[in-house]
């Protein structure tokens, strides 16, 4: 990996793990200041929500980057490699589709089908009207000194709507070109069953080993030395 794609790899992380830390910060501070100290903040459970919606959809297009997302893949890995290979792309592809119809949905109209509208109109509507959210709102201090409204801009908490599906199309793409060029199997690359599976059953893999201990401690509740015939 370049020097650039490391540095892009780490940013995506940071914010990963900044979405995650505001969003435990803000639950848990919410949950001591309502429950200990009887106050709390009005937009918190909004602020949260937007949150987890920007963890989902910003982490989406980072699991299709780095292959984290699940998958069953028994039937097509007992295909031919080149049948294989057919799938691997044709999933690829449905990645694509759906984040463009999802991103906008007006270009199916060139093929025939009747469908508009989509997360880029929806947040470019929200942008031009310039209506707040319903509970969030900008302090006082940043109010008065930017001439701002009272409630935050809708426009920036939908922003990830557009930008989160631009960028799983955008790394459904880089894998397809991956997938042709043979340096990536699937879209989807954690097989978690399987990798579970070939661990327990592998004698030389520390988990096969523990397996083995945790079984030994077990308590032995028949014992054939000391039975007695039950029936």
């Amino acid at each position: 990996m370049s020097s650039f794609g490391r540095r892009v790899d780490r940013f995506e992380r940071s914010v990963i793990a900044i979405l995650m830390a505001a969003m435990t910060i803000t639950s848990f501070t919410q949950v001591i200041a309502r429950y200990v100290f009887n106050t709390g903040w009005l937009g918190a459970l909004d602020f949260a929500r937007i949150l987890f919606a920007w963890l989902i959809l910003f982490g989406m297009a980072y699991g299709a980057k780095i292959g984290s997302h699940l998958a069953v893949d028994t039937l097509v890995r007992a295909l031919p490699r080149h049948l294989f290979k057919a799938f691997a792309i044709f999933g690829a592809l449905c990645g694509i589709v759906y984040a463009a119809i999802f991103f906008w949905a007006d270009w199916l109209q060139f093929v025939g089908i009747d469908a508009k509208g989509g997360a880029f109109p929806y947040w470019l509507r929200t942008f031009e009207t310039g209506i707040g959210l319903t509970e969030i709102r900008y302090p006082e201090w940043a109010q008065e000194m930017f001439d701002l409204p009272a409630r935050v801009h809708r426009w920036i908490a939908y922003l990830i709507l557009p930008l989160g599906l631009f960028l799983f199309g955008f790394r459904c793409l880089q894998a397809l070109i991956e997938i042709v060029q043979g340096k990536r199997e699937m879209i989807t690359t954690a097989i978690e069953t399987t990798e579970l599976m070939d661990q327990h059953s592998d004698p030389d893999h520390e988990s096969y080993a523990a397996a083995q201990e945790h079984a030994s401690e077990a308590p032995h509740w028949y014992d054939d030395n000391n039975s007695t015939d039950r029936r």
